[in-house]
């Protein structure tokens, strides 16, 4: 359906093959990557490079699963994909879910932009500056999408191309052809080896590493809003792995080359900065915290979309409150981030309460609730690719043990996870909101038909 074929009152295609090729870069390319690096150093020390390789694999049978069912059923979300696959509790169940995950993403990405200011402005309390950044991103996202996807493209332009300039500097610095105090050799194996907590430690960082590449999925939303999307779909999913996995594989290496894995802190400023300072560069560690201040807003720009759409595909089923379908004249869902714009300010008031925990503290859910999602995913290419209408061109190999092996591995890192004692607030959050979700699935006697016009399932 092209832009002069919607009907009024829907959500706009406005967004360009471009668009949604940064769009699915920029939604894994974030906190994740520049301030959780730190952590999964902390845990794993130069072995998460393994973690971060195993959990991309995951994540390409993810992506293809997602693509194929999109490509088959033309203008479902991901939403109306997991309503088509399992009926409307279960829909609710992971609809909210994912609305949670993208939530606290959000809310993560925006105090980590007021983290990135501090930086420059210590004397500024962290709640004041994550609370300007979430007014700034939510002003973007009230305009119209197309202008939103341009805006992001940039955004999610200057990040990837600042990782690149990183790699290549990095990498001159590594082999010496920039002159630096490092000892790349000694700094990766010297300090407790390549695996200095065992391979224990290795298994411990995959549901932080899985945080970091959610966003990935940001591509089942974007379609009900993306032009030419058959097309579009194969060509992103191709080019996006990839490319990921060497925007974090190879920086996490550098970063252990040029400093030892030790010193890197979890809880200061990121690690692309704090290298910077180590190997003494003088005014790139100010231009490196720029460039991660654009990219956590990019993310959270992105976030801001993943729950206002998510939102809106759910009320189309009476899934959730009415009033989130209420959209602008250009077609933006207000009701939406009206309600987000509520939980963002409560992530605020808790960066006032307790400034120098917050983040650390809510990164550990979405590890679990993206885990549960990417289940559901492959869950329902599970269920659906025998009721294809047709089977779409692009497809999952070797179907169905590629699905069922992502579907078993991320079980298998949720249930260790789980049991994990050292996990406990963030399995105790993820079990407690799953409760709440499906006794609210349950109290909704029964599901809204779609208006006629809609999206039909």
């Amino acid at each position: 359906m092209g832009a002069t074929e919607e009907k009024s009152g829907s959500l706009k295609r406005g967004l360009l093959p471009r668009h949604i090729m940064l769009m699915a870069m920029a939604g894994m390319i974030g906190t994740g990557i520049f301030k959780g690096s730190g952590d999964t150093l902390s845990i794993a020390g130069p072995s998460v490079t393994i973690a971060y390789l195993v959990c991309g694999l995951i994540l390409f049978i993810v992506m293809v699963a997602l693509a194929e069912m999109a490509i088959a059923y033309p203008g479902l979300n991901l939403q109306h994909l997991m309503h088509k696959a399992f009926g409307f509790r279960v829909s609710i169940v992971i609809g909210w879910l994912y609305w949670v995950n993208w939530m606290i993403v959000t809310v993560v990405e925006v105090l980590a932009a007021g983290s990135f200011l501090n930086y420059w402005l210590p004397h500024v309390p962290l709640w004041v500056l994550a609370g300007l950044c979430g007014l700034f991103i939510v002003t973007i996202n009230l305009f119209q999408v197309s202008l939103y996807g341009e805006f992001e493209f940039w955004f999610a332009g200057i990040k990837i191309g600042a990782i690149i300039v990183f790699i290549i500097l990095g990498l001159l610095i590594l082999f010496g052809i920039v002159p630096s105090p490092a000892d790349p050799v000694k700094n990766i194996f010297g300090h407790g080896g390549f695996f200095p907590n065992g391979f224990g430690g290795t298994v411990s960082a995959l549901l932080v590493v899985i945080f970091s590449y959610g966003g990935s999925e940001l591509i089942g939303l974007t379609v009900t809003e993306a032009k030419d999307v058959e097309h579009v779909l194969p060509k992103v999913i191709k080019s996006v792995v990839s490319r990921v996995a060497m925007f974090y594989i190879l920086p996490i290496i550098i970063i252990c080359g040029l400093m030892p894995w030790s010193s890197v802190s979890a809880t200061e400023s990121s690690p692309f900065i704090q290298v910077f300072e180590a190997v003494g560069l003088p005014g790139v560690p100010h231009l490196m915290n720029f460039v991660l201040l654009t990219a956590v807003l990019s993310a959270a720009n992105s976030g801001i979309y993943a729950t206002t759409r998510t939102l809106y595909a759910m009320a189309e089923r009476g899934e959730a409150p009415g009033f989130v379908r209420k959209l602008s004249k250009s077609g933006v869902p207000l009701g939406g981030i009206a309600l987000t714009s509520t939980f963002l300010a409560v992530g605020v008031v808790l960066a006032y309460l307790s400034p120098s925990q917050i983040i650390n503290q809510l990164m550990s859910i979405p590890g679990f609730t993206i885990c549960l999602v990417w289940i559901a995913i492959c869950a329902a290419e599970l269920r659906l690719r025998p009721a294809y209408p047709k089977v779409p061109f692009f497809k999952m190999a070797v179907f169905p043990y590629m699905t069922i092996i992502g579907a078993a591995s991320l079980s298998l890192i949720f249930v260790t996870f789980v049991l994990n004692r050292a996990n406990l607030i963030g399995t105790v959050t993820c079990l407690v909101i799953m409760a709440l979700l499906v006794s609210v699935s349950f109290l909704i006697k029964s599901e809204k038909k779609l208006d006629k016009g809609e999206n039909p399932l």
